[in-house]
């Protein structure tokens, strides 16, 4: 998934009831009531973390006019949303993820012009304007993706979501990427992150899961049910952190119908737009 969003700040919460819900763009009128916070997770007294608990719903929108949303997650990119956007969404009892890309370079960013050539490798998919990035290098990078991190945080949100941390299952990438290094890249952003009070998961990346687990407070996948994956977080919610998961193909009602115990599902479409139906 790739952030390419314009964001607009929006307050108002859509009430509904129900075993699946449908979110849609709407457009508030200037200063409508905001809904009182309404807590939806704890945090340890030791760190102040945000550690999800399962069975939250989330909303994950990178496309679009930023719409309210029932959801009680919400994961938005972390350049184009606004801290007024996140603290609005504080104020509705929500919690909210911050996109970044960790494992890929993106020419658009304001930040592009810190990468050293010799971390940016081929091009990534089917992504124009994206290419792999040597996450051997963590010396290099974890600067660049510190930075990030503590926009993050200066923004006010409660977590981040480091996406193409995968590079070692993608050929070509340009480099001769492994699982080890990829564990390797996650403990550093995993320190970062949580020195500076902010929850992490792990984006795919499936093979990687048992290790990555005591550094991460949930996952994020994309499609384990269409491709049969979704056994592969077994490590992950035996000790009760949940997987935000997100399915584009299928009927919600044989989604939910297999939707595996501590994950919080949601179809949406491929552009990651406001719509989104939940189970």
């Amino acid at each position: 998934m790739k952030a390419r969003l314009t964001l607009a700040l929006a307050v108002a919460v859509a009430a509904t009831s129900g075993c699946a819900v449908t979110d849609q763009v709407m457009n508030p009128p200037s200063g409508a009531p905001v809904a009182s916070p309404q807590p939806v997770a704890t945090a340890t007294k030791a760190t102040h973390l945000w550690h999800p608990a399962q069975g939250l719903t989330w909303q994950i929108q990178f496309a679009g006019a930023l719409a309210p949303t029932t959801a009680e997650v919400v994961d938005l990119d972390g350049v184009e949303t606004t801290k007024a956007q996140v603290a609005a969404l504080h104020a509705q009892g929500k919690k909210v993820i911050c996109y970044f890309n960790a494992g890929g370079y993106e020419n658009w960013r304001p930040d592009r012009k810190k990468f050293p050539k010799k971390v940016i490798g081929k091009p990534l998919g089917d992504w124009p304007g994206e290419r792999w990035l040597d996450i051997r290098k963590v010396k290099t990078l974890m600067p660049i993706m510190t930075k990030r991190i503590q926009q993050c945080k200066a923004k006010g949100f409660d977590a981040v979501d480091p996406d193409n941390m995968d590079g070692y299952a993608n050929a070509p990438t340009g480099f001769a990427l492994k699982q080890k290094h990829a564990v390797a890249y996650l403990k550093a952003l995993s320190k970062a992150a949580h020195a500076r009070g902010l929850a992490i998961g792990l984006k795919g990346a499936l093979e990687i899961i048992g290790k990555a687990t005591p550094m991460v407070e949930f996952a994020i996948n994309e499609q384990c049910l269409q491709y049969d994956e979704c056994a592969a977080y077994d490590p992950l919610t035996r000790v009760g952190k949940p997987v935000f998961h997100i399915e584009y193909q299928g009927s919600m009602e044989s989604i939910c119908a297999r939707v595996p115990a501590g994950f919080s599902t949601v179809r949406k479409h491929l552009d990651l737009d406001a719509w989104a139906e939940y189970c």
